[in-house]
């Protein structure tokens, strides 16, 4: 795969009157895996967005090669950046393997037709996202859990060089979040695809980041690797959360350890009544 560079220059984006970004600066990393985290509200989909030309900015660029997206024909832009949004709507009625096989759509041109390629591309994004038996079956009869493989599965079938992901873990339980951040990681380190993905679990976006990306209120906070990013001054600016930092013993990256009201709380005892 080309390392394509994706990079926001001063950016303020939002909906009708309220703007969320406000002139944000980021540079994703080609062929490195990039998680933004942040607090609720601070713009994390919103930048996704934006940066996907879902979202028109209202000020600043988004900048693909150092061209604007929004001066790239749209099915060219398609072949080379993907988006998993948040939360994604299937046509009612429609299979698992129609559902994946649209992620080929960009890779079709005016004349040409299916071919072994993109039974190839459904096949093995199928495959890795365990859905084979799911093939046949209607997306709207899917568990949450199940369906959120499905997209992931379509995204993976569109074979970008950059995929953005926006909480690709959601209705998923921690051995399905681990199974896909791995397949993630996998499809990185085998075909070079930059992955930019929003992550709310600040454990696992240090273990599986490369470059590490915290929002505050619109902008960007800090970035670097996770030992820099996840410090307890950092975690206590952009969150407002006391916190221990310490290494996790599995993969030596940073570990949260949240600090509540609680924490000092004695163990509770049985008062002794006296007759």
């Amino acid at each position: 795969m080309t390392a394509h560079a994706l990079t926001a220059s001063t950016i303020s984006a939002g909906y009708g009157e309220t703007e969320i970004l406000h002139g944000l600066d980021l540079a994703v990393p080609p062929g490195k895996i990039t998680v933004i985290v942040g607090a609720n509200a601070c713009g994390k989909s919103t930048l996704l967005r934006a940066m996907s030309r879902l979202l028109a900015p209202t000020g600043g660029q988004v900048l693909l090669d150092g061209k604007s997206i929004h001066k790239t024909p749209p099915r060219q832009l398609a072949r080379t950046l993907g988006l998993l949004p948040q939360s994604p709507i299937a046509p009612e009625g429609i299979t698992v393997a129609d559902l994946v096989s649209r992620g080929r759509h960009p890779h079709q041109g005016l004349f040409s037709r299916w071919s072994s390629t993109d039974d190839e591309a459904v096949d093995g994004a199928l495959a890795a996202t365990n859905t084979v038996e799911l093939a046949d079956r209607a997306v709207d009869e899917l568990s949450g859990g199940q369906r959120q493989r499905v997209w992931i599965a379509m995204a993976l079938a569109q074979a970008t060089d950059i995929l953005l992901l926006d909480e690709p873990t959601t209705f998923l339980d921690i051995s399905h979040q681990i199974e896909v951040l791995d397949l993630l990681t996998d499809l990185n380190r085998e075909r070079g695809t930059t992955v930019v993905m929003v992550l709310h679990d600040l454990n696992l976006a240090a273990r599986y980041a490369d470059y590490l990306v915290a929002m505050h209120d619109g902008r960007v906070h800090v970035t670097g690797s996770p030992e820099d990013v996840l410090t307890e001054d950092n975690v206590r600016q952009v969150f407002g959360l006391q916190s221990r930092i310490i290494a996790d013993p599995t993969s030596g990256r940073p570990i949260m350890l949240p600090i509540g009201r609680h924490r000092m709380a004695p163990p509770r005892r049985e008062e002794e009544h006296t007759p």
